[in-house]
């Protein structure tokens, strides 16, 4: 019934923020085979919302489709120089769950490492290096995909070095064909500007890969593979305008189609912005705001919100990201990023606003 609390939208900070962990971002939600959520995040620690601050992989379990949550625990603990961070969980053709997180030990030093667990994350394999290129790595969180053949895609971007001047990004697919045990590299994408950021991949239909790309071009890029992530097509601007800010798109499994989250501006990460393409990435319709006002900050430039993760739960659609600005007494300046949920029907996204 239209209306109803089990149809209704809700949403709210699912991690909050404090002085000494003033950054809560980067999570994503996995159902669990008893109904339960589990969502998996970055937990930053010694008062700073620095990507190099120390952090942590913590988890939290839902029993009531995300309204509740109990109460933290580490998933991965700090096992890096630096930090560990951005976790993507998949849920695997074997039926286990397969878990990918960042290492960092270093500018130079960053590499994504794949887990599994046959009994709903309570155990875990041993970590296996899956970006083994020694180079700074970006694998945003919920990124991991596997394809309908059974290979793996861990879509990465690279430079030798985040902390040099005039860095450029590039991005490829790493692949596994024995289910996350040994992992191949494809070959690069690039775009102008700084480069080719933050890559995520999408089946589409016809079994080619569409991989989207995070520019600093005022476009989001896409890119296609027709051989499993091995090989990409030159990339080329999307129809969706973005800043220099990372886009999420997953298939909707009751519609098929498309549904992209990104920040839909030329600038800033506001708004937070949500669309339909019903022809694979051509084109998109029923743009909807999740997100229109700045929390606190007027002016800064990573205000906003971003690094959305999406979770398909029966009729509803699940959502993660940050929120920047977050009010914390002793916190200078209120940067803090606060990690929020909010969960929707799928006929929220089909509506007209």
């Amino acid at each position: 019934m239209r209306g109803s609390v089990r149809d209704s939208a809700f949403e709210h900070i699912v991690c909050p923020v404090s002085r000494e962990n003033p950054r809560n971002s980067e999570g994503d939600v996995i159902e669990l085979r008893d109904g339960r959520l589990m969502l998996a995040y970055t937990e930053f620690h010694r008062g700073s919302i620095s990507d190099h601050a120390p952090a942590r992989v913590a988890a939290r379990i839902s029993s009531d489709g995300g309204r509740t949550w109990g109460e933290k625990f580490a998933l991965v603990e700090n096992e890096a120089k630096m930090n560990v961070m951005s976790v993507s969980l998949i849920r695997l053709q074997s039926g286990g769950i397969g878990l990918a997180y960042l290492r960092k030990n270093s500018l130079s030093d960053c590499r994504a490492y794949f887990r599994k667990s046959k009994d709903e994350g309570k155990t875990w394999t041993e970590p296996v290096c899956c970006t083994p290129l020694i180079a700074y790595n970006i694998v945003n969180n919920a990124r991991v995909v596997q394809l309908r053949t059974g290979r793996i895609l861990v879509p990465a971007a690279h430079t030798p070095d985040i902390g040099k001047e005039g860095f450029h990004l590039l991005s490829c697919c790493y692949h596994s064909d024995d289910s996350g045990l040994t992992w191949s590299r494809g070959d690069d994408v690039d775009t102008a500007g700084l480069g080719a950021d933050e890559p995520g991949v999408v089946e589409l239909k016809d079994g080619s890969v569409m991989m989207f790309i995070r520019t600093n071009l005022g476009r989001v890029y896409r890119s296609i593979s027709r051989d499993g992530g091995v090989t990409f097509s030159s990339a080329e601007p999307m129809s969706l305008t973005a800043p220099w800010s990372p886009t999420s798109i997953k298939r909707i499994p009751s519609t098929g189609d498309l549904l992209a989250v990104w920040n839909n501006s030329s600038g800033s990460r506001v708004p937070l912005t949500a669309a339909i393409s019903p022809d694979e990435g051509r084109t998109w319709r029923c743009v909807r705001d999740l997100e229109t006002k700045r929390v606190h900050r007027e002016s800064a430039r990573w205000d906003g919100y971003a690094y959305a993760s999406m979770t398909f739960v029966g009729n509803r659609v699940i959502l993660t990201y940050y929120v920047a600005g977050v009010p914390v007494e002793g916190v200078e300046g209120n940067n803090t990023w606060a990690l929020k949920l909010k969960s929707l029907p799928v006929s929220w996204f089909y509506e007209q606003p």
